[in-house]
């Protein structure tokens, strides 16, 4: 494997290398099952406020200076509307938030040619590495059969489906992974 670097950013960090961040997360996304008509336009605008969040952090895998992939993620905050779409109700002990319960990984892609590599395990590994919440959460789309298997394969479990806002917006699966004290058990 070539040699590849690994760096945590911050959100402030993340910020400075937008560009390059949001033209890779375009370049990723550009393809089934994720091709969507206004992701492109949509995801900057999300990208903006995700890494003004308390706590959010980028884990950012590269080659010579060429970004080949990244995952990032932040704590979810009590007032969360991360489980607003579920298809079907979840009992409160599975959905209520407060301070230090739950990391969102909200992003974790590699470029085409990078896949296989063992570049997205290190890059998730990387952004839960100490983290002091009890789980993390996800969502994958269930076409996403690599990344499903990816998730399924590093421990995380399947909870729930939740449905995109949008009207006839996609289905995904939303997964679950104890982290921490929760882990060692």
């Amino acid at each position: 494997m070539p040699s590849i670097s690994l760096q945590l950013l911050d959100g402030s960090q993340a910020g400075s290398r937008a560009a390059e961040l949001e033209a890779l997360h375009a370049e990723v996304y550009a393809d089934p099952p994720y091709l969507r008509q206004d992701d492109a336009a949509v995801f900057p605008a999300r990208f903006r406020v995700q890494r003004r969040q308390p706590g959010f952090v980028m884990a950012v895998a590269g080659h010579g200076g060429y970004p080949v992939g990244y995952a990032a993620g932040m704590p979810l905050r009590p007032s969360t509307s991360w489980w607003r779409g579920l298809t079907a109700p979840l009992p409160d002990e599975v959905t209520a938030e407060h301070p230090g319960r739950t990391f969102a990984v909200v992003e974790l892609l590699v470029r085409a040619p990078w896949r296989r590599q063992g570049i997205g395990r290190s890059l998730h590994d990387l952004l839960l590495a100490g983290r002091p919440e009890e789980r993390a959460t996800a969502v994958v789309l269930p076409a996403a059969a690599a990344a499903q298997r990816a998730f399924l394969a590093w421990g995380w479990r399947k909870i729930a489906r939740t449905r995109d806002a949008e009207p006839d917006g996609p289905v995904a699966d939303v997964l679950v992974l104890a982290l921490g004290l929760a882990r060692r058990r």
